[in-house]
């Protein structure tokens, strides 16, 4: 199998470590980027001194697109900043490349139609990168719910909060797609994994409304903090959910609470735990990852990918599925500059 990796940065390289991995030496990987920068990665995103990325994976680094597909790739993997996903993903469609878009599939919806229709055309199976999904804390919620552990839902909070210069010590804070709107910064779309389980877990909001902005001393030019009010329908019930996002918070934080009329339910993905609280208050079940590696949702979203791109089966992840948030965290930004709720029925 050929494949391409466009961009290496973190998470690109993140993604060729894992393909290496998983396929061994005999896979034929190649990459593509503009920046032409040569230093290699650890999984804990600091300098390996001494190693070219190219020698460490034994890849070809292409820095102009025709070359990169003029080798005949099968699969592409899209993790260029978010702003150049479209583009890009448009050419390798059109190409033949099946996909695996790194979330989210783009930061505003000029382009995603026709890359759609372009997938569809062509059976290309697609993958945003939605690795939460693959969590088994995440697993373990979503299986309380479809038994109606905590009866019936009414409210449900969220919140991911990490601190924006320490995500990579690599590079400048400043300089990074996060904390840029010309590359589809802010923590609405950099965050939008919440945004993705939420509905996925809970349903898509048909109602959306947002306050927050840049209300810190970070020098970027995105939002940096967010408060997110989502609305949706469960059995013809109205549930909110609100999901705080931000740049600030150290210690990071990363937690889901559900709330319902015969239970509670309490996850912390930072502490890998979660508890589910019977109709009394006491606890009816614990589990606990201690020793869950990370890297290890990583694997099982690109293991999943080549097993539907070699079934030739739709990814439940798919751009279409990427959509859906892309819509949700757009209704979110267009909230947060018009302080007034942004209505998704009709679109979702």
């Amino acid at each position: 199998m050929k494949i391409l990796v466009v961009g290496l940065g973190g998470i690109g390289q993140r993604h060729l470590r894992n393909l290496r991995a998983l396929l061994g030496p005999g896979a034929e990987l190649s990459a593509f980027r503009v920046r032409g920068l040569s230093q290699t990665l650890t999984d804990q995103l600091d300098i390996e001194p001494g190693m070219e990325v190219a020698a460490k994976y034994g890849i070809r680094v292409f820095q102009d697109l025709d070359e990169a597909l003029a080798t005949g790739p099968e699969v592409a993997f899209v993790c260029n900043p978010t702003s150049l996903h479209i583009p890009v993903a448009i050419r390798l469609a059109r190409a033949g490349c099946h996909l695996f878009i790194e979330k989210p599939v783009a930061h505003s919806l000029e382009g995603v139609e026709e890359l759609l229709a372009l997938l569809e055309a062509r059976g290309l199976v697609s993958m945003v990168g939605y690795q939460l999904r693959f969590h088994p804390l995440l697993l373990k919620l979503r299986e309380w719910i479809k038994e109606q552990r905590l009866g019936r839902i009414v409210a449900v909070r969220a919140e991911v909060g990490e601190y924006l210069p320490g995500w990579h010590r690599y590079e400048d804070y400043r300089q990074m797609y996060a904390a840029r709107a010309d590359l589809g910064g802010g923590v609405v779309l950099s965050q939008i994994h919440e945004i993705d389980y939420l509905g996925w877990l809970f349903g898509w909001p048909h109602r959306v409304f947002a306050v927050g902005g840049h209300l810190s001393r970070l020098e970027v030019d995105v939002e940096d903090t967010a408060s997110l009010i989502l609305e949706t329908r469960v059995e013809g019930r109205s549930i909110p959910i609100h999901l705080h996002m931000d740049y600030l918070q150290r210690p990071p934080s990363r937690t889901c609470q559900i709330i319902g009329d015969a239970g509670k339910a309490v996850m912390d993905l930072r502490a890998t735990t979660a508890t589910l609280y019977d109709e009394l208050g006491g606890v009816a079940e614990t589990v606990s990852f201690p020793d869950f590696p990370r890297n290890q949702l990583f694997l099982d979203e690109v293991s999943y990918f080549l097993q539907c791109v070699s079934r030739h089966e739709s990814a439940s992840t798919s751009a279409w599925e990427g959509l859906r948030s892309l819509r949700v965290a757009l209704a979110a930004k267009a909230s947060l500059a018009s302080g007034l709720p942004v209505n998704l029925e009709e679109e979702l």
